[in-house]
C-alpha cells in the first residue's frame, strides 16, 4: 500500500545534482485546488475495456501495456528480498519517468487526496512544493536538497502526476530532463498517455500496488550501473522523494 500519510525521508544527495541558483518558482495552484477543469484521460492513459487496436502491439508488464517507442528504454525496479517488480521506469535521453499503478474506490479517484498528502509530507520535510495545471493534469513540482559532485550545496527536481482511471490510480514520477518543459519531457508524456492500464476484475483494497510482470526477454542488471538521476525502487508513501533501488531489469 501507499499513502498512508507515513513521514517520508529528506532527498538524498547524490552527484546528479545541480548548483544553486535563483531560479524562479514554478507558477503553483494551492493545494486546496479541486481538480483540473478538463479531463486529464482525454488521450490516454487508456483502461483495458479502452484498448483500440492490438494487444501484441504493446509490451504486456501486467498491471500496464506499453507501446514500444523509438530510443525509449524501458526498466523494472525488484524488490530486493522477494525479486518481485515494484515499479517501471521508462527513460529517454537525459530523464525517466516512473510509473505505478494502485487500486482505487469505484465512486472517487484518488489523486486529489493524494496530492494533498505529497505537498504536505514535502514542505514537513523541507522540500518545496508547489501545485500547477500539467500536460496531464494537476501535477505537483518538486525541489530537494542535494549536494552537487563538487560537493557544493544544490538540488534535485521531480515532477509528480496522478491520474485516476475506473478503478484504478496511475501515478508518474518523472526526473532528470524529464522534471521540466522540455523535448525529453514532452517524449515521456506521450508514452504516459498511450499507457493501458490493466486492472482486473478480483476486489481489492484501495491504494494496493497493482502487480507487474516480468517479461521473459528481460535482462537483470546491477542499479550501480546506472546514473543516480534514476527514480526509487518502492517510493511510498507518496511524498518520498526518488532515490535509487539495488537491482533493475531492462526490458527489451
Amino acid at each position: 500500500m501507499f499513502g498512508r500519510k507515513k513521514r517520508s525521508k529528506d532527498a538524498q544527495a547524490d552527484n546528479s545534482a545541480v548548483a544553486k541558483t535563483d531560479l524562479p518558482e514554478t507558477p503553483g495552484t494551492p493545494e486546496e485546488d479541486t481538480g483540473a477543469a478538463s479531463d486529464p484521460r482525454a488521450l490516454g492513459p487508456r483502461d483495458e475495456s479502452e484498448l483500440t487496436g492490438e494487444r501484441e502491439d504493446y509490451i504486456d508488464l501486467g498491471c500496464i501495456l506499453l507501446k514500444p517507442v523509438a530510443g525509449v528504454a524501458v526498466r523494472m525496479d525488484l524488490e530486493e528480498k522477494s525479486q518481485r517488480p515494484r515499479a517501471l521506469n521508462v527513460d529517454y535521453k537525459d530523464g525517466s519517468v516512473q510509473l505505478q499503478a494502485f487500486s482505487a474506490p469505484k465512486s472517487s479517484g484518488l489523486w486529489d487526496d493524494v496530492r494533498r498528502e505529497l505537498v504536505e509530507g514535502l514542505r514537513r520535510d523541507r522540500g518545496q512544493a508547489t501545485v500547477s495545471e500539467g500536460p496531464l493534469g494537476l501535477q505537483v513540482n518538486a525541489k530537494f536538497s542535494a549536494t552537487t559532485a563538487s560537493g557544493q550545496p544544490g538540488y534535485r527536481l521531480a515532477r509528480f502526476v496522478g491520474i485516476d482511471g475506473p478503478r484504478w490510480f496511475l501515478r508518474a514520477v518523472y526526473t532528470g530532463g524529464a522534471a521540466m518543459p522540455s523535448t525529453t519531457a514532452e517524449v515521456l508524456d506521450d508514452v504516459v498517455r498511450s499507457l493501458v492500464i490493466v486492472r482486473g476484475h478480483d476486489p481489492m483494497p484501495p491504494r494496493d500496488l497493482l502487480q507487474f510482470k516480468v517479461p521473459e526477454n528481460a535482462t537483470p542488471q546491477n542499479a550501480e550501473g546506472r546514473t543516480p538521476e534514476q527514480p526509487v525502487r518502492d517510493p511510498q508513501p507518496p511524498a518520498s522523494a526518488p532515490r535509487r533501488g539495488p537491482e533493475i531489469t531492462e526490458i527489451g
